[in-house]
């Protein structure tokens, strides 16, 4: 594994110092970048060209130029970075950690969001192969690859913000939308559920009952304004997850892995009281390590009574208390809504990661910056959903046809056991590799997003320093992305022989 991952790191190095030393001549190539002051009738012209050529060191040739920046560049291998001043002088170092912060915040939401719900839809259509829904979620998945990003933005912008901050000041449906929400509804469900005729009706008219029912009496409690999920709604959400994850692994029958996803869940319960005074003023960290803990405990409690099940119940357990945890914060979430609605009458803003000289609570600037990461991120969760929900769909079909597969059916296993302890492991192989190449070309390709979104990010400076020919932060941008989608393609290999033994690396 160590000669495996030296040889790939060497090449990769020789990779990356090739890719940049051509991105660097093509970038001073592309335009004079006193070409602006050139033009300019102001006394101290002489003096502003002199100061830029000073910051981007224009009085040496360009070979030299190029060698100050690598030489800069092997600098982060002792922690010391230079990576030059952009064309106003500024220390690229300390604009690339802004931008990389806000471009992370991002890309990693949307690449986590996008693999979940597309391996879902993936392994869901595999299942009902050549069915309306696998149809269905086909022309969507390609309808929604296919939208062009810049118009996609403007849709969203238009729809999810400007018309939802409209709906904001006096929240309500008209009784033929509420008709028209419970049948799609319905009809949604009933092609998810499936199942003979005489089910699909039950579950189009139960499906379609409820939502008549849920929203008049949302808008009665006025809950669009006054959100609230309470401790109940927590733990039947809870213990459907429980279940669920139990049923799906081993069998909801099965008491060494529910028991312990139960005790999880009474667990999390006296946890969500105990939160009110300790999640009143919240940190960051505060948070970062409930959730760790709210994984490693219900695990711990998996392991130790699990038995010869001990992975699964850790498994079980840790998703169930983690959700736990996810919905205590929600609820405190919900309960600061109406105090962010004060402070900010339009939630949802269309430019910007965050807005300016917002003044609140951990709770309010918390949700501010939600409001504002919520449109782009599901503008690149959208689009990289396609990918995701194909290639497991495909993986999904070509390993169903595998002998092992046969063989572990006639063995009498039952098809829950075949498909997600047999099939599904097997089926992540190429999404690994999928998964690599979506985040690091999300950090690259976030371009257009970021510019329609007025997203302060690694876009925004690499098109600035592009349309600027200033080359020192477009190549902070290439370093960044270049060596994601190097180490990322490592971390795929790496992966394919831990989820398949028979490879070796």
């Amino acid at each position: 594994m160590l000669k495996f991952i030296s040889k790939r790191l060497i090449a990769s190095l020789g990779i990356l110092l090739a890719a940049s030393f051509l991105l660097y001549v093509l970038v001073i190539n592309s335009g004079d970048p006193l070409a602006g002051l050139r033009e300019s009738i102001a006394d101290n012209r002489d003096y502003l060209m002199a100061q830029r050529s000073d910051y981007m060191n224009l009085d040496q040739p360009w070979y030299q130029r190029y060698w100050t920046w690598l030489v800069g560049v092997a600098g982060c291998f002792a922690l010391k970075c230079d990576l030059g001043t952009n064309i106003n002088g500024v220390e690229v170092n300390g604009m690339l950690a802004a931008a990389a912060a806000s471009t992370m915040r991002l890309v990693v939401l949307a690449t986590v969001l996008a693999a979940i719900f597309g391996i879902a839809i993936g392994v869901l259509t595999a299942i009902r192969q050549y069915s309306g829904l696998d149809y269905g979620v086909t022309f969507l998945t390609f309808l929604f690859f296919s939208l062009p990003v810049f118009w996609a933005a403007v849709m969203l912008k238009e729809y999810m913000a400007i018309g939802y901050n409209d709906w904001m000041k006096d929240p309500a449906f008209s009784t033929v939308q509420i008709i028209v929400i419970a049948l799609l509804v319905g009809f949604v469900m009933q092609v998810f559920l499936a199942g003979s005729l005489r089910r699909r009706v039950i579950t189009f008219i139960v499906s379609a009952a409820f939502i008549g029912v849920a929203i008049p009496y949302l808008l009665w409690l006025n809950f669009f304004r006054y959100p609230q999920l309470g401790p109940a709604a927590i733990v039947l959400l809870s213990l459907a997850v429980a279940l669920s994850a139990t049923a799906v692994s081993v069998g909801v029958r099965n008491k060494q892995v529910l028991y312990p996803a139960l005790i999880a869940v009474a667990l999390g319960l006296g946890i969500y009281y105990a939160s009110f005074s300790m999640l009143k003023s919240p940190t960051t960290l505060m948070l970062v390590i409930g959730g760790i803990l709210s994984v490693l405990i219900p695990g711990a409690i998996g392991y130790f009574m699990g038995g010869r099940l001990r992975k699964v119940a850790m498994t079980v357990s840790a998703v169930t208390g983690f959700v736990f945890a996810g919905l205590t914060v929600v609820d405190h979430i919900f309960r600061a809504w109406p105090g962010f609605l004060a402070l900010k009458p339009r939630p949802i803003a269309t430019i910007g990661s965050q807005t300016p000289n917002f003044t609140g609570d951990f709770w309010e600037i918390f949700l501010d910056r939600g409001a504002q990461l919520l449109l782009p991120t599901i503008l690149l969760a959208v689009i990289s959903l396609a990918s995701y929900s194909r290639y497991t769909r495909s993986s999904m079909l070509e390993v169903g046809q595998q002998d092992y597969i046969r063989t572990a059916r006639s063995k009498g296993l039952s098809e829950r056991t075949v498909i997600f302890r047999h099939a599904f492991r097997n089926a992540l192989i190429p999404i690994a590799t999928i998964a690599a190449f979506d985040f690091a070309g999300l950090i690259g390709g976030a371009v257009i997003t970021e510019a329609v979104f007025g997203w302060k990010g690694m876009g925004e400076m690499f098109r600035t320093g592009l349309t600027a020919v200033d080359p020192a932060p477009v190549m902070a941008f290439f370093l960044v992305t270049g060596s994601a989608a190097v180490l990322f393609n490592m971390l795929a290999d790496i992966f394919y022989a831990l989820l398949d033994p028979r490879i070796r690396v």
